[in-house]
């Protein structure tokens, strides 16, 4: 795996709940892994149920086995005076400069500068050492925009190198994009079953491979239960009122009131069934829309009780299962 895993998709698919969950998945049997937030909604903080994570690397969860997930959300104004501090050795000048709006303000005007910012930060913790030489991070997680930006946000280090062409700005680009378009990072997109998601994910997978971008893997999320199958659904369509009507009072069913119970149910079930069977037919498309594009594709359920810290143990073991580790 590589260990750089960003994780984007269109909004409403629950891309931050898959990229929380994967942490949790490959932070398993003693890794450690840090899941890295970029759009500041504080939705990990959310999803761990723990208070708003400041601009600092914090121990959220303890993984099966012994692992340990850590959590940051990174701040772009803070990010620049680190940025300031490790290559101009500004100090107080660059805490100067925050409270006169002058970071605010590089940050607006600086083509792709706060871009720059968030995805340096991710790729450095990637590369981070600790004292014997050891990676700190065995995997780093990237909630990332959404799969509309995607593409430009990771590539954005390409335009600011092409302004910049020599100094640290410039260095700092390029060693960001040496690890972005290299094996050690992957960029996962989250789906739903449904027209619209699919052709955006369809979209931004054209996106990514056209900028030379690493395409890692499809997860298609809250994947409802199948209830009937294709030779159920046959069925439905074929039998009779009369004899639906029978098999449902054999089987107890509408009760003894002669002439009613089990007549009055056929209508509904039959609509249920139809308006399933238009369901199953469409997510049966856009799933082989999804296989079309020749990625490994995974699939986690709609869990019926919501989201909570349980279900996200519950999503990372899922995932676990069909091979993310």
């Amino acid at each position: 795996m590589s260990r750089l895993q960003v994780v984007s998709g269109k909004g409403g698919t629950g891309k931050t709940t898959v990229a929380a969950a994967l942490a949790l998945a490959l932070a398993t049997e003693g890794k450690r892994a840090l899941l890295v937030e970029v759009e500041g909604r504080q939705g990990i903080a959310q999803l761990f149920e723990t208070e708003a994570l400041p601009y600092e690397e914090r121990k959220i969860a303890v993984a099966p086995g012994g692992g340990e997930v850590f959590a940051l959300a990174i701040d772009p104004e803070l990010a620049l005076l680190d940025y300031l501090q490790m290559f101009y050795k500004l100090g107080g000048a660059g805490r100067a400069l925050k409270k006169l709006g002058a970071i605010d303000f590089a940050t607006t005007i600086a083509p792709g500068l706060r871009d720059v910012l968030l995805t340096g930060k991710a790729c450095e913790a990637v590369r981070r050492k600790d004292k014997r030489g050891r990676f700190v991070y065995d995997y780093v997680v990237m909630d990332a925009p959404p799969t509309g930006r995607i593409a430009r946000f990771l590539n954005v280090n390409d335009e600011v190198a092409g302004l910049a062409k020599i100094g640290p700005i410039h260095n700092q680009a390029q060693a960001v994009m040496r690890v972005l378009k290299s094996p050690e990072t992957a960029v996962h997109l989250v789906t739903l079953l449904e027209e619209m998601p699919v052709q955006e994910t369809v979209d931004g997978i054209a996106e990514l491979r056209a900028a030379r971008l690493p395409v890692g893997r499809l997860i298609v999320n809250m994947v409802r239960p199948a209830i009937l199958d294709e030779a159920d659904l046959d069925l439905t369509r074929d039998a009779s009122r009369a004899a639906i009507a029978k098999s449902l009072s054999a089987a107890g069913l509408g009760g003894a009131r002669r002439g009613g119970g089990a007549e009055r149910l056929v209508g509904p079930l039959l609509t249920q069934a139809d308006e399933y069977a238009e369901r199953y037919a469409l997510e049966r498309d856009q799933r082989a829309e999804l296989q079309e594009l020749g990625l490994p594709l995974h699939e986690l359920p709609l869990l019926a009780e919501g989201m909570d810290l349980a279900g996200l143990y519950e999503l990372a073991t899922e995932l676990r299962q069909q091979g993310i580790s």
